[in-house]
C-alpha cells in the first residue's frame, strides 16, 4: 500500500542549497484529474479504495539527528510520489500543517498527530512517531478535498525557508471551507430529512467498528511480537546446543567406554546451531512482515476511524453547540423586548433591543447554515470511511499470506534439520535413532 515513489529532486536543510527553491505560485501541479463528488449528486462520493490509495504515496524517513551544544532534533525526509519531490520537515512543521488544515477544514476528518515528547525520546518512540506521521500525511494526501488544496501542495513540495509561515499565509484572510464552498448555502436542501437520525446511527456504527479494530490491532501486535520472541528463543536454543557441542571438559575415566558416543554427539550438536539461527531469522522476518503489512494497515484504518470520532465531537461541541447557544440568547432577547414594550420603556432602548435582535437573527441564520454544512460534510466523511472499509480484506489477506509463507519457510528448515537428528546416535553398526514418539499403549519408558 505504501510503495516507494521516485523523487525528481530533494531540497531542504542540510542538502541542496544549489537547487532552485519554488515560490508558492510555482508549486508543482499534481498529476491526474482532481477527485470531485459525483456530478449527479453532490452528496455522493464516487471514489473507490484503489482510486484513493493510488492518489499518492508519501514516504517519511528519518534523517540522522543533528546535534548541537545543547539541543538535538529529529528531521524527516518527506517524499511524495505524486508531486515527484522530496522535502525536509521537522515535527513542528507537521504541527502547523495540522493546525492550518483544522482551521480551513473544521468540518472534515483531519487525522490526529502523534504526541511530542520533549525529553527522553528513545529510538522506539521516534520510530513509532515516524510511522504515525507517515500514516497522517498519507491519509491527508488521499482525502478528496485536502488532496486538491494548496496547503497540501505547499507542504509536500515547498523547499524554501520558513514553511510554517508560508502555510499560515495561505490560510490567513481566506476563511474556512464554509466561506469558500459554493454548496454551503444549499446544504440544508441537499440533505435528507432524517439527517440527524442518520448521523446518530452512523456515529454508533463507526464507534463499534473502531472498538473492534482496536482489539484486532492489539492482537495483531501481540502475534507479531510473539514471532520476534520466538526467534530469540530459537536462537538461544541453537546457541545452547552449540555450547554443549563445544564443551572441553575432559571425559571421566568411568565414561571411557562411551567416548565415541560423546564425541559424535558433540560434533553433531555444533552444526545444529546453524539451522536454529536460520529458524530464528525466518521468525524475525515473519514478525516484521506482520508488523508492516498487518499492524500498520490496522493503525492506518484506526487513525481514520479516530478522526471521524473526533469530527463528530467537534460537530456537537462546536457549531451545533454554538447554534443552540445563539437560539437561547435570541429567546432571552425576545423576552427582554416583550418586557420593555409592556413597561413602556424609552423608544431609544427599544430600538437598541430591536437592532440587537436583528443582529442575533442574522447570527442564528449563519449558525444554522454552518450546522447544516457541517452535517453535509459529515455525510461525505461517513461515505469516505465506508470507502476505506474494504481495506479489511487487504489486512486479512496480508495476515494469511504472512502465516502461510512463514510456516512454509519454517517447515522447510525443520524438514532439512530432521535428517541430521537421525545421525546423532549413528555410532558403530549404524544403529537407527530411537523413535521420539511414545508407544500407543503404556509408558514411554516401558520395555
Amino acid at each position: 500500500m505504501d510503495g516507494e515513489g521516485p523523487a525528481a529532486g530533494t531540497a531542504g536543510a542540510g542538502g541542496a542549497a544549489d537547487l532552485a527553491k519554488p515560490l508558492i505560485s510555482d508549486l508543482r501541479e499534481p498529476e491526474g484529474p482532481p477527485m470531485q463528488p459525483s456530478p449527479g449528486n453532490p452528496l455522493v462520493l464516487s471514489h473507490t479504495l484503489p482510486e484513493l490509495l493510488s492518489k499518492d504515496t508519501v514516504q517519511v524517513e528519518l534523517i540522522p539527528e543533528k546535534k548541537g551544544l545543547f539541543l538535538k532534533h529529529v528531521e524527516y525526509e518527506v517524499s511524495s510520489k505524486r508531486f515527484r519531490y522530496s522535502v525536509y520537515r521537522r515535527y513542528n512543521d507537521f504541527v502547523v500543517f495540522h493546525e492550518m488544515l483544522l482551521q480551513k477544514f473544521p468540518y472534515r476528518m483531519v487525522p490526529a498527530l502523534p504526541p511530542k515528547r520533549m525529553l527522553g525520546a528513545d529510538r522506539e518512540f521516534i520510530e513509532a512517531r515516524r510511522r504515525a506521521l507517515k500514516r497522517f500525511v498519507n491519509l491527508v494526501a488521499r482525502h478528496p478535498p485536502f488532496s486538491e488544496d494548496v496547503l497540501l501542495k505547499l507542504f509536500l513540495s515547498f523547499s524554501g525557508p520558513d514553511v510554517q509561515n508560508k502555510l499560515r499565509e495561505l490560510v490567513q484572510g481566506v476563511g474556512d471551507e464554509f466561506m469558500t464552498c459554493k454548496l454551503a448555502a444549499q446544504a440544508k436542501d441537499l440533505l435528507p430529512a432524517d439527517i440527524q437520525a442518520q448521523f446518530a446511527a452512523s456515529r454508533e456504527l463507526i464507534r463499534n467498528i473502531h472498538n473492534s479494530f482496536y482489539k484486532l490491532r492489539d492482537r495483531a501486535e501481540r502475534i507479531a511480537s510473539r514471532a520476534v520472541d520466538n526467534a530469540a528463543d530459537l536462537l538461544m536454543f541453537g546457541k545452547e546446543l552449540s555450547a554443549l557441542g563445544s564443551d572441553t571438559t575432559p571425559l571421566p575415566s568411568w565414561a571411557a567406554l562411551n567416548h565415541s558416543t560423546w564425541g559424535n554427539l558433540k560434533q553433531a550438536l555444533k552444526g545444529l546451531s546453524v539451522e536454529f539461527a536460520l529458524l530464528a531469522d525466518k521468525a524475525v522476518q515473519q514478525g516484521k512482515q506482520e508488523e508492516s503489512d498487518v499492524v500498520e494497515k490496522l493503525n492506518l484504518f484506526l487513525d481514520l476511524l479516530q478522526s471521524y470520532k473526533d469530527l463528530c465531537e467537534r460537530h456537537e461541541k462546536g457549531v451545533l453547540h454554538k447554534h443552540q447557544r445563539a437560539l437561547h440568547k435570541y429567546s432571552m432577547m425576545k423576552r427582554q423586548m416583550m418586557n420593555a414594550t409592556a413597561q413602556n420603556k424609552e423608544p431609544e432602548s427599544v430600538e437598541q433591543l430591536e437592532s440587537r435582535i436583528v443582529e442575533q437573527e442574522n447570527a442564528i441564520l449563519t449558525m444554522e447554515l454552518r450546522n447544516y454544512f457541517s452535517l453535509y460534510c459529515l455525510h461525505q466523511e461517513t461515505q469516505l470511511v465506508h470507502i476505506y472499509l474494504p481495506l479489511t480484506s487487504h489486512i486479512l489477506g496480508a495476515f494469511v499470506n504472512s502465516q502461510i509463507q512463514g510456516h512454509k519457510e519454517m517447515s522447510r528448515v525443520w524438514s532439512e534439520l530432521k535428517p541430521k537428528l537421525s545421525c546423532l546416535f549413528g555410532g558403530p553398526g549404524n544403529m537407527q535413532t530411537p523413535t521420539l514418539t511414545p508407544p500407543e499403549e503404556g509408558n514411554f519408558f516401558s520395555s
